[in-house]
Parts: structure tokens; sequence; C-alpha cells
């Protein structure tokens, strides 16, 4: 009886020791960091959340999702709908149902609506995805964001087009950002060590004879899909409350890029490799927007062309693939004594994710 706490200390060591180094990264943002710094770690938190959704279904199942940033989409303009003044959604939003137009919820009920909202339309769309496998599946993961894309660029009346929505109460701050990514670390763990996660994984590794032993493929990704938008979901929510404003063009081919060469270049195949990733490539990607800004070097200011940065961005990740093809953690995961192996079973086309000790 004694060994019970000890195993148990042993078992969350990866999410516990991950929340402490997201803390200890937002008290010293909070202390130290200027106005701009602290939005920049904000923004990492939410990609966090972010890459963590991408880890759960794209780590567990070995199925590349191009259009899981569909989710952020739906997620951001739900919290829109649900804290924009209703006086304001009067006049540009004038297609919205009564009950939406006269809603409005704090960011603490509106972010988990979203979430819930966006985890239903995945059940519903996820239920004809999730019978394709492969390639196939991929691709239509990326006319998932393609339709989305459109119909919130288009339908002016509910989503306001092309242009911005305005007016969500700007409530982020590093700390709502901590505790969102914290959130999701602890989702995506308990979702890993579940029986769902366990079999799913089973499906990745060995889809014939897990299927021969009773396990129903199609079910196990639903769930993860699920799980993975609910999260994403969330993401989307309090993006839309860091900027205040919302666009469909910020939920699209660019966002989807990046976010899939964090959680690949931190490892995918582990939920530590999810949140280095987005710290490393985060850390990259400030670092040459200042660049492109200009520095100071004893009088003379040096500043990179435009668009350096994307190109800067893509070299660093293919030096980083060649020679770290199992991302800067290697498939290992944090623990009280340093880094834990895991086997990982290699697979020519679909990645796969060891299981979980």
């Amino acid at each position: 009886m004694s060994q019970r706490p000890s195993v148990l200390w042993r078992t969350i060591a990866t999410p516990v020791i991950l929340a402490v180094l997201l803390l200890v990264i937002a008290a010293l943002s909070y202390q130290f960091g200027s106005r701009a710094f602290n939005r920049t770690i904000v923004e990492m938190f939410i990609n966090i959340m972010v890459v963590v959704g991408l880890y759960v279904f794209i780590g567990n199942s070995g199925l590349l999702s191009f259009g899981h940033i569909s989710f952020m989409c739906l997620g951001a303009y739900m919290t829109a709908w649900l804290t924009i003044p209703p006086v304001m959604k009067s006049i540009t939003l004038k297609g919205l149902p009564t009950w939406l137009l006269h809603a409005k919820l704090s960011m603490w009920l509106a972010t988990p609506i979203s979430g819930l909202f966006v985890a239903l339309f995945a059940l519903v769309v996820g239920r004809v995805i999730m019978r394709l496998s492969g390639i196939a599946a991929s691709i239509a993961t990326f006319g998932l964001l393609g339709v989305v894309n459109n119909v919130y660029s288009n339908w002016d009346s509910v989503t306001g087009g092309q242009g911005s929505i305005v007016g969500i109460p700007p409530t982020m701050n590093v700390w709502n950002g901590w505790l969102g990514a914290t959130v999701a670390i602890a989702i995506a763990y308990l979702f890993a060590i579940s029986r769902s996660g366990l079999a799913l994984r089973a499906t990745r590794d060995e889809a014939v004879a897990a299927n021969a032993s009773g396990i129903d493929i199609v079910r196990e990704r639903l769930i993860a899909f699920v799980v993975s938008a609910f999260i994403i979901g969330l993401a989307g929510a309090l993006y839309a409350h860091f900027l205040s404003i919302v666009n469909p063009g910020a939920f699209y081919l660019r966002t989807t890029f990046i976010t899939l060469s964090m959680l690949v270049v931190g490892g995918m195949y582990s939920l530590s490799g999810a949140v280095i990733g987005v710290v490393a490539m985060s850390t990259l990607i400030e670092l040459f927007r200042n660049l492109e800004k200009g520095v100071n070097l004893g009088g003379l200011t040096v500043a990179l062309p435009n668009g350096v940065q994307e190109v800067a961005i893509g070299v660093i990740t293919i030096v980083i693939l060649m020679y770290l093809p199992t991302g800067l953690t290697r498939n290992r995961e944090l623990s009280w004594s340093g880094w834990r192996r895991r086997q990982v079973v290699p697979r020519p086309v679909q990645p796969a994710l060891e299981e979980s000790s």
C-alpha cells in the first residue's frame, strides 16, 4: 500500500513537469517581461494548446491531419458570437439566431461552450472522415479546412465575411494562457493513458491484429478526433480573446503548417515533444521577427528583408529533421530522473506512437 503514492507520482511526472516548466516561464514573463514580450508568451501558450491537440490525434492514431486549424476557427467565432455586446452584433452580424444575438457571456463561460460546440462538429464530420485511412484521410481533413475557411469567408451576415469581427473582450494574460496550456496537457495525458488511447495506438501499430482482437478502429479514431477538436476549440476561443478580433485568414494554411512544424520538430510521438517543439519554434520565430525589425550594431541598424522569417524557419526545420528525424525529444518523455526512453515502431508512411509505459 505504501508504494502506491510513489507509483502514482512517477506516473504523472510528465504533465506535472511540463506544467511547472510553463509556470516558470509565465512567472518570469510576468515579473520581468515587457508588454510585448508578455503577448508573445501568451501566443506561445495558445500554440501549445493547438499542438497538444494535434498530438492527441496525430500522435496516437498515426494519421496526418491538415484540417485541425478549422476547429480553431470554429472555436474563435463561437466565443465571438457569445461575448460581443448585443448592440454590436445587431449591426454587423444580423444573420445570427436570436438567442445568439442577445447572448453576452464572460470568457470563462464562452470558452468551454465553444470547445463543446467544436467537439460536436468534429463528432459529426468525423464519423465520415475517420472511415478513411492514410493519404485519403489526410486529404479529407485538408478538404475540411478548405470548406470551413470558404464558408466563414463568405457568410457575411453571420461571420462578417472577409472582414474582421471586433468587440471581443481582450481578457487574456499570461496566467490565463498558462491555465489553458495546462488544461490541454492534462486532457492529452489522460487520453493517452486511457483505454481508448492505448487501443488507438494498438490500431496504429498493428491495425489487422487490433481489428482481429475486437478493437473498433473507426470508433477509437473518432474519440481521439473529438478530444483533439475540443482542445483546439478551446485554443481558438482563447486566441479570439487574445487578439480581440477574428478573421478567417488567421485560421488557414500558414497557421496549419506552422503548428504541424512545431509538432514534428519537437517529436510527434510524445507529449513532451509537442510542448518543447512549440517553445523552440516560438523562440526562433520571435528571434527572426526582431531581426526583421532591425538590430543596432555599433550605431548601424541591420535588418533582414521581410519574408526571411518563413524561409529561415523552413530551413531550420529541414536541418533539424535531417539530423533528428524523431524530433528534439527523440520521442522521449520528461520524468523525475530525466528523459524516459520509449520504444517507437517505425512506419514508412504513417507515423507511429510508442505505447505509454
